[in-house]
């Protein structure tokens, strides 16, 4: 009875957590709220006008070091263009603005399974989709200089990676009054989802000029077409150094106030369920992270600054950084940055999720479904654990074989509990059982299901993925809420392998649980589904066998 009730109170904190953590995204968002921004040294000063075309100074960074001096900075240029770029793995758009990278659409990864055809776009310069990458150069001199608001040259309306060429050059040049040439080639590379931005400053002025490089990423804040129903994943920034691996910046924190943390290496990035964008500055170099809400266009910005340079008069320097921008493959992000690969956010249970995906990825590798990798998978979770499976089955079934002497308890006793309590640890104690032995092993291995169903709802491997039959998408719902149904009846099946509550309150509920927990699973994605029903099946199959042998153990003794 007290493993039945714990299991219950289990079952129902965890579809809590995550009605909870849905309810929170979905309508407990911070609201909005307009106010008025500081000035920020290197710029002028923002303008009220809620005029998305005006020079806002708050998506420039502070000046780091030295004084700080107004830069004229351009409205929108009448003269600024757009440039296509298209590789084997990207479309994508970058405006003459400060070669801002404008759009991003990824060509192996359809909008969904009913629109082959329509690329997922992950960058975008739309309001209903904002999402950019923006780089440039401030002075520290009060001189003009290339920021992403300033309008650069290029030769060229459109560039396309041509078969057999392994990187594709696309350089942007800005020209100053003073004799200062910059030149920022964004350099796009075959099967990859990195953008390296080089700049090469040949000071041609008669003095020495002062300079440091921004990169940023600006943002819309997230919306519910971006989330699937049921499915809590977060979005928003991200910021990594030596002493903070992974911290989240929340829209919310932004809000309430500026990010400002020094680091050497490290890189910002804005995630959602998926893909990310992310900065990564040159190995070795310091930079200041910081954040801004920017109210009156209600976006959010998160950048990095560095530390300043002097190109001495006549001289030359050069300037260097990574763009990110893609789907979120492990292996991939791995490669680009140190701990890049924990946007693939797994939670609190990390450390036992990523063996799980190596798992599921090696036995796909061998089999190319991800459903039979999840089935094997659950296979090989199933014998891990078979021994503790074992110890729980076969305390429930001598829990079973009590039943009547509990019901004739209840019988003797009626409402007086502690009697009621007494006499039932009385029995337990006199047939040797342990009313938590069946609970305990459970328990040990709910960290590991919690792991497996991050792994299954992060891995973008199974975006889109099909099974068999009806199932051609395990990141989504069950069409035909077939899963779920056979879900719910192996759940009713388990239970009635289960020693039944003496209690008949309780009982009736038990009774609906199936029932439940399949209504709830009915919007969950279709392989964490799959997962649970295979899981059942093999439980079911233990229970019985075990269940059988104990109850066949019990009748010999008896003859």
């Amino acid at each position: 009875m007290e493993t039945q009730r714990l299991l219950l109170y289990l079952a129902f904190g965890f579809l809590s957590l995550i009605i909870y953590q849905t309810w929170m995204q979905d309508y407990h968002a911070p609201a909005q709220v307009v106010r008025t921004e500081t000035a920020v040294p290197g710029a002028t000063a923002q303008t009220d006008s809620g005029d998305e075309a005006m020079p806002n100074a708050a998506d420039l960074p502070n000046a780091v070091a030295g004084p700080s001096a107004p830069v004229e900075v351009l409205t929108q240029n009448p003269e600024a263009r757009t440039v296509t770029v298209s590789t084997d793995v990207i479309e994508g758009a970058i405006s003459t603005l400060g070669a801002t990278i404008t759009k991003i659409e990824l060509k192996d990864y359809p909008i969904s399974i009913e629109q082959p055809d329509s690329r997922f776009l992950l960058m975008s310069d739309d309001p209903t989709h904002y999402l950019v990458a923006e780089s440039g150069l401030q002075a520290r001199t009060g001189e003009a200089a290339p920021t992403h608001k300033e309008l650069m040259q290029v030769d060229g309306d459109a560039f396309e990676l041509a078969d057999g060429q392994t990187t594709l050059a696309i350089p942007f040049v800005w020209q100053s009054d003073s004799g200062i040439k910059v030149t920022k080639t964004l350099t796009f590379t075959r099967g990859s989802y990195e953008v390296n931005v080089d700049y090469l400053v040949e000071n041609g002025s008669a003095s020495d000029w002062t300079v440091n490089q921004y990169r940023q990423l600006k943002r819309k804040p997230g919306t519910s077409d971006e989330k699937q129903q049921f499915v809590n994943t977060y979005i928003g920034a991200v910021v990594s150094n030596e002493e903070d691996r992974y911290s989240k910046v929340s829209f919310g924190d932004m809000e309430d106030e500026n990010l400002n943390v020094s680091a050497t290496d490290g890189w910002v990035a804005m995630i959602q369920h998926y893909f990310a964008a992310a900065w990564v500055p040159a190995d070795g170099e310091v930079n200041t992270a910081y954040s801004r809400h920017l109210a009156n266009e209600n976006r959010y910005l998160i950048g990095m600054v560095s530390a300043s340079q002097v190109v001495p008069a006549g001289g030359q320097g050069t300037f260097s950084s990574t763009a990110f921008i893609g789907p979120k493959i492990q292996d991939k992000l791995h490669a680009v940055a140190e701990h890049l690969e924990l946007t693939v956010d797994f939670g609190w249970l990390t450390i036992i999720a990523q063996p799980l995906f190596w798992v599921l990825k090696t036995i796909h590798g061998f089999i190319g479904n991800w459903g039979w990798a999840i089935i094997f998978t659950t296979f090989i979770i199933k014998a891990v654990f078979y021994k503790l499976s074992e110890a729980s089955y076969r305390s429930m079934a001598r829990m079973k074989l009590l039943q009547p002497k509990l019901a004739s308890l209840k019988e003797r006793h009626g409402d007086d509990r502690a009697k009621m309590g007494q006499a039932t640890m009385e029995l337990y104690k006199k047939e040797k059982v342990n009313p938590l032995g069946g609970c305990l092993p459970m328990i040990i291995q709910i960290p590991v299901f919690i792991a497996l169903y991050w792994t299954l709802l992060e891995s973008v491997e199974l975006r889109q993925a099909p099974f068999m039959l009806w199932i051609q998408d395990l990141s989504i719902k069950d069409p035909f809420f077939i899963l779920p149904i056979i879900m719910a009846a192996t759940m009713y099946f388990q239970q009635k392998l289960n020693p039944a509550p003496v209690d008949p309150i309780q009982a009736k509920v038990f009774q609906f649980l199936p029932l439940i927990f399949g209504v709830f699973f009915a919007f969950f994605p279709a392989g964490l589904v799959l997962y649970w029903v295979v899981n059942n099946t093999l439980s079911i199959a233990q229970q019985y066998y075990i269940t059988r042998h104990v109850l066949g153990e019990s009748n010999k003794k008896k003859t």
